[in-house]
């Protein structure tokens, strides 16, 4: 599967990346609705607190207070295209065809889709497409790990980009999460990245400054021997 990550620039001058993720289960199914005589796709973009699969080195969850700041500012800008593609527009939150909204299971999305779109909602309704995603810029995240040690990253604030359904999902954009983890720990990026590949990251989670066991002092020690061993145990503060 091709990179799908795109970037955009940042208010200093860099890029930041847009991420994509796919609800997996039923709650992230794209389902066609009827309103008032209109056929809508509507779905769940996004799950609260629900683990993602291994996302190459971690794993992700979305916390619900991830979109409180997109919804606060109205949703600005915020789109739904078929397969996350430019050229498949299905609606807009500025032109009232896109509806937003957040509740205790994650993001939920409304589409009114052109009849120039009409193959999608047929696709929809015959059940080829049957996922819904999101894409998004990181604002905040904080990293842990899971009860069984692995790395584990929640979103904890992002700008909302656009909402889709999609029968292909997008998984492996975790550049952007790469990054994040080396800024937390200031690591070197390609080390993250190598440590990535190798299934490593815990290593970042496991302490490394806490006490030594100390050198069993051997028998019959003493003169300068004993003096060198002396000397190490003062300039170890954990000895």
């Amino acid at each position: 599967m091709p990179d799908q990550r795109t970037t955009t620039a940042s208010a200093t001058g860099g890029t930041v990346d847009i991420e994509r993720r796919y609800t997996s289960g039923d709650t992230g199914k794209a389902e066609l609705r009827a309103d008032n005589g209109e056929k809508r796709i509507g779905g769940y973009a996004a799950s609260f607190n629900r683990q993602s699969k291994n996302l190459g080195g971690f794993i992700e969850v979305v916390d619900p207070i991830a979109f409180n700041q997109s919804r606060g500012d109205g949703w600005p800008e915020v789109i739904a295209r078929y397969n996350h593609d430019d050229n498949q527009l299905l609606g807009t939150t500025a032109a009232g065809t896109l509806r937003m909204s957040l509740d205790q299971y994650g993001l939920a999305y409304d589409v009114l889709p052109p009849k120039a779109m009409g193959y999608v909602v047929e696709l929809v309704e015959r059940g080829d497409v049957r996922k819904s995603s999101f894409a998004f810029r990181t604002v905040s995240d904080d990293w842990t790990t899971t009860d069984q040690g692995y790395p584990l990253r929640r979103l904890t604030g992002v700008q909302l980009v656009d909402v889709a359904p999609v029968n292909t999902p997008a998984y492996n954009d975790t550049s952007a999460g790469l990054r994040s983890l080396a800024s937390k720990f200031d690591a070197d990026l390609e080390e993250v990245r190598s440590m990535a590949q190798a299934d490593e990251l815990r290593k970042f989670f496991v302490r490394t400054d806490g006490p030594q066991p100390k050198a069993p002092r051997k028998k019959g020690m003493f003169g300068p021997a004993a003096a060198a061993q002396l000397l190490a145990r003062k300039e170890d503060p954990y000895a």
